[in-house]
């Protein structure tokens, strides 16, 4: 199975097609168009998507009122706790007919979907052994979430009851209410619990999936969510260069976008010259490359930085990385509509040196 998406372009379209179990990122600088293409997406796929907007809010009510499980997953797709909800719903009630920029307020069907799934799950089981069978338990989401949660942050424990949620730190005996986690412990138990309550093959569109979560443990997370929901398609829209760089997956940049709506869309191809970091860079940048020498924790990146503001500066390590890279991405045009300079340091040139560096629009620089 696959999810086959067709994104309008100015010279046509471009497929985006994501089989089942697979990941694609999607990359794209601030005002690229990428949650007006997340909403596109998934208003283009209808019941087959379920969508995380960037902008969503992580008030954690675990007294929440506790309804049917029909109901709380009806409420949690469409935004509306009501038996005649159906997908035509969506757009007006979950995001208030403004999918761009609602903000997405679904803990509560949330928290009511866990907790009416944990009942039903829970009460499979009794029924079962009840009856004398003896096969094992099944488990709940919210056992699974339990487990993932805690892995990911050793140092806190969760205590999940048939209508309470509590917290405590690791070997103490003290708890205290889940509506106090911090907003990085919300976020990860959200993004567990939405990825787990999901329809089977649904594909996940999650927007700024980097929002709260520490660094420490984004791939990790991901990976364990991946691992859940093999029979489900993960979609990160984002403009985290490092995240994108963490997940195995096919990606793209988002180079230009027109409201009509139009995107310029391209794949990140393996065999460019550079490496997956530097050619997310190069493809999500609006301004012209600079390849500079040094490395990203330099001084010098930072002073270029300051001298070169209209320009994406590019620390590429030696000289002679920073000639092959302006060579290189002048041989491949196809790439980026932006141009490419480099600076390097020229003590040691020659003036026959220095003039051939300029003729490849590289500029040598002296202490």
């Amino acid at each position: 199975m696959s999810f086959e998406i067709t994104i309008p372009k100015e010279d046509g379209s471009e497929i985006l097609r994501i089989e089942k179990g697979a990941s694609v990122v999607i990359v794209g600088a601030n005002g690229a168009g990428k949650t007006r293409l997340s909403s596109f997406i998934e208003e283009s796929l209808g019941e087959k998507a379920h969508r995380i907007a960037a902008h969503r809010a992580l008030s954690l009510n675990p007294s929440v009122a506790k309804i049917s499980e029909k109901d709380a997953r009806i409420a949690l797709k469409t935004g509306w706790n009501h038996k005649s909800s159906t997908i035509a719903h969506r757009s007006g009630n979950r995001w208030g007919n403004n999918a761009a920029v609602a903000l997405l307020n679904d803990f509560d069907f949330l928290l009511q979907t866990l907790f009416a799934e944990q009942t039903n799950t829970s009460l499979e089981t009794h029924k079962r052994v009840r009856a004398g069978e003896n096969e094992e338990a099944k488990a709940t989401k919210f056992e699974i979430l339990t487990q993932v949660w805690q892995s990911l942050l050793p140092h806190r424990e969760l205590h999940v009851s048939g209508d309470d949620i509590m917290v405590s730190i690791s070997g103490s005996n003290d708890k205290y209410s889940a509506a106090d986690m911090s907003d990085g412990e919300r976020a990860v138990f959200y993004m567990l619990g939405q990825s787990l309550v999901a329809e089977p093959n649904t594909l996940l569109i999650f927007d700024e999936p980097e929002l709260h979560v520490h660094k420490s443990i984004m791939s990790k997370l991901w990976d364990e969510l991946e691992a859940l929901r093999p029979d489900c398609a993960f979609l990160f829209i984002t403009h985290d260069i490092e995240f994108a760089c963490s997940r195995v997956a096919e990606k793209y940049v988002i180079n230009k976008y027109n409201p009509t709506p139009l995107w310029e869309i391209n794949k990140i191809q393996d065999d460019s010259g550079f490496d997956e970091n530097t050619l997310t860079l190069i493809l999500g940048s609006r301004k012209p490359i600079l390849f500079v020498e040094g490395n990203g924790e330099s001084l010098d990146r930072a002073t270029f930085r300051c001298c070169y503001p209209e320009w994406t500066v590019i620390p590429r390590g030696s000289c002679e990385q920073v000639i092959h890279s302006v060579i290189t991405m002048r041989q491949n045009t196809s790439l980026t509509r932006v141009s490419c300079s480099g600076i390097v340091d020229a003590d040691d040139y020659s003036d026959g040196d220095k003039e051939y560096l300029s003729s490849l629009g590289i500029k040598g620089r002296s202490e």
